[in-house]
């Protein structure tokens, strides 16, 4: 285990800068995700921090020694790869071997060792087959098998289960966890995938064109977005972003007047905002629910899809005002895309963003009360209209 620091790291490509001041630390035994879209700098970060990346400026500490100019072989770092790098004509234990045989290790330890990794893998019943030989799940607990023999300070994968199907993606990632738990090892894992990321990490840090859109627990992230990119990327279905102007801010409510008329009426005071400013909401598609309930804002919506999974329902609609809106609803319905469907939500739930796309903070930090179903109270309902 070790900890990790990055200090004003820079990448430049020629005279493009590709990563700017770039600063996080991480605890020893942490599982830090990196997650962003293709092209954010994520990868390359990766690289940095394993040596196979020049930096430009900046600093790297492991356990509090500078490692910038320090050789890949020498930092205490191994890294998985998408490809899995295995030798084809290697077996499982020829391959999980290979590094250790280049240390000039003792074979008895080494053979040791090798038993010892591949039953935490799962793999000793495949000890002597070739990669060709095994499915695209144990020839990835293969690829993390050699690192693990090395017995690294840090983990470091790059995107590694992008080539699996759904099903082994789903496998791995459980496998990672246990993993995780088990060694309590310092991992950085890179991804595009914010399911990943929010399944696997202790922390995550949201990379946007090379800088940090926001580092925090998946549940900050989710809960709390610092900006409107950190929110659109952490959320499946992505959230709605709604734009609309203050009309009204006092005694502790926030009155909200939504592109075509629409008015929404939110139960907090925002210090930060005057009448007049141009805003933007954000309703998250599985906030919004049929089952309307007492201080719900209530929407009415003409879907254009209808998409029953079983155990959810997807609704692609349009709000009065035309605005487009994606609903994620528990459960089968039965609703008929010819007709308006009322849907509610409770404006605590709704999130608040300024012009230049930074979160609106509420003044105080209370929660919001039980609420009752409609069919038990309706005189707090408000609705828009």
């Amino acid at each position: 285990m070790a900890n990790l620091t990055i200090k004003d790291l820079v990448k430049t490509y020629i005279e493009d800068e590709i990563i700017h001041d770039i600063n996080f630390d991480i605890q020893s035994g942490e599982f830090i995700v990196l997650v962003g879209p293709s092209g954010c700098g994520k990868s390359t970060i990766l690289r940095m921090i394993a040596g196979l990346e020049e930096v430009t400026s900046g600093q790297i500490f492991i356990d509090d020694v500078d490692v910038t100019n320090t050789a890949p072989s020498k930092r205490g770092v191994a890294m998985v790869f998408q490809s899995y790098a295995l030798y084809p004509h290697m077996t499982v234990r020829e391959n999980l071997s290979f590094g250790l045989k280049n240390m000039k290790l003792d074979k008895a330890y080494i053979d040791q060792h090798i038993t010892h990794v591949a039953d935490i893998l799962q793999l000793s019943e495949y000890l002597d087959r070739l990669p060709s030989h095994l499915s695209g799940g144990q020839r990835q607990r293969v690829a993390i098998g050699r690192t693990i023999v090395r017995d690294p300070k840090i983990f470091l994968f790059d995107e590694p289960l992008s080539n699996l199907d759904t099903e082994l993606r789903v496998q791995m990632r459980h496998e990672l966890s246990k993993l995780h738990k088990k060694l309590k090892s310092t991992m950085i894992y890179v991804t595009h995938d914010q399911i990943e990321a929010m399944t696997l990490a202790d922390r995550i840090v949201v990379l946007d064109q090379g800088r940090i859109s926001q580092m925090g627990t998946p549940l900050e992230l989710y809960n709390h977005p610092k900006n409107i990119f950190t929110a659109s990327f952490i959320g499946s279905p992505k959230i709605n972003l709604l734009d609309g102007k203050v009309m009204d801010s006092q005694h502790g409510k926030t009155l909200v007047n939504l592109d075509g008329g629409i008015n929404i009426c939110l139960n907090k005071h925002y210090p930060l905002i005057e009448v007049g400013d141009t805003i933007t909401l954000g309703l998250r598609p599985e906030h919004i629910h049929a089952h309307l309930k007492s201080g719900d804002v209530i929407l009415e919506v003409q879907p254009h899809a209808i998409e029953n999974l079983g155990d959810s329902t997807y609704v692609y609609a349009k709000l009065q005002n035309h605005s487009d809106i994606r609903v994620k609803l528990q459960g089968q319905n039965t609703f008929n895309s010819q007709n308006v469907i009322t849907l509610g939500i409770n404006p605590n739930d709704i999130l608040l963003f300024d012009q230049k796309g930074d979160a609106i903070i509420p003044s105080g930090t209370a929660h919001p009360a039980p609420s009752e179903d409609l069919e038990n109270s309706s005189s707090m309902r408000q609705k828009v209209s």
